[in-house]
């Protein structure tokens, strides 16, 4: 379990050991059921003190991104489907397609077993299922970027309360929003597919190549997406370069002028006007590749095409 702190930083070191554990099992690095070091040792391991893990770890089982088993051991939550009790051949189906994928396989690969299936069902729209809106919006924008489809979005509550809404759709949610919609989603004609998101891998790498320290910008329409970004760049930035973070919309007051690199969501990259602008994708491109597979839609730009981009742009600018 790799994760790195900045110990001399503004952000509180549990705050940034909970943000990047729930990254880590957002993006899949750690699954289901996996058990987590124990206190001691991962405080051992990031050479901090021991109440610091356990106020991190007590917070994430308060979220319910970590269980508890009898001996007091942490494990990542359960997942809905993998769990699933139902025997029937949809049931199966639905297992089959999310542990192929948590193997490393892509929905291309499952396609001509599974073609049939896919076709009976037909859907015409995706629903996008998460509870902050402002994240939603994200997801939906580069969704529908991707598929060239309507994108919905509607909280976990309205998904539970409102059945209709699910009619003729392909449900697309996180893990952590997977969970709650456990009876739900085993009710539910169709499959549901579970986003993965992307690392922050190709930003830090090129926040490691800026010569001058530098003025760093967040820039995005959803808090939960700022201040995941702050706990994964924090350590990278240190005491060499400076952090800020912009809530969209802007007031008028707020000039970008001294900010020599922006990293924006996928709503707020439009809107920005700056020197430098990164685009900072939300989910991972090989999701995204499924998604376009799943609706037979054309899908050109792969991870390197995006990293060398990235990278262009960059140097462009720099």
């Amino acid at each position: 379990m790799h994760i790195s702190l900045n110990k001399n930083g503004d952000i509180q070191l549990h705050q940034q050991l909970a943000e990047q554990i729930v990254f880590l099992i957002s993006t899949g690095k750690l699954k289901a059921d996996q058990q987590l070091p124990s206190v001691r040792a991962l405080a051992r391991q990031l050479e901090i003190h021991h109440n610091t893990v356990s106020r991190a770890y007590r917070e994430l089982v308060q979220r319910g991104w970590l269980r508890r088993q009898p001996g007091t051991r942490l494990y990542v939550g359960d997942r809905p489907l993998a769990k699933s009790n139902d025997a029937t051949l949809d049931g199966l189906i639905d297992q089959a397609i999310q542990r192929a994928r948590e193997k490393g396989h892509s929905l291309k690969s499952l396609r001509e077993r599974v073609l049939e299936r896919l076709s009976e069902e037909s859907p015409d729209h995706i629903l996008v299922v998460e509870d902050e809106l402002e994240l939603g919006r994200i997801i939906q924008t580069e969704i529908r970027h991707v598929i060239g489809k309507p994108v919905e979005v509607c909280t976990v509550e309205e998904f539970i309360n409102r059945p209709p809404l699910a009619a003729s759709a392909r449900i697309v949610a996180a893990d952590y929003a997977l969970r709650s919609l456990r009876q739900s989603v085993r009710t539910h004609k169709g499959s549901c597919i579970s986003l993965i998101f992307s690392a922050a891998n190709e930003h830090i790498a090129l926040i490691r190549k800026l010569k001058q320290p530098s003025v760093i910008g967040i820039a995005s329409v959803s808090r939960t997406f700022l201040k995941t970004a702050q706990a994964l760049l924090a350590p990278i930035i240190g005491d060499r370069h400076t952090l800020k973070e912009f809530l969209l919309p802007l007031p008028s007051s707020i000039h970008l002028r001294g900010i020599d690199v922006m990293f924006c969501d996928s709503v707020a990259m439009p809107t920005l006007r700056c020197r430098c602008k990164i685009h900072y994708r939300l989910i991972a491109i090989g999701c995204l590749e499924d998604l376009a597979t799943l609706f037979e839609s054309p899908f050109q730009e792969s991870a390197s095409s995006v990293k060398t981009k990235q990278a262009r742009q960059f140097r462009k600018n720099r």
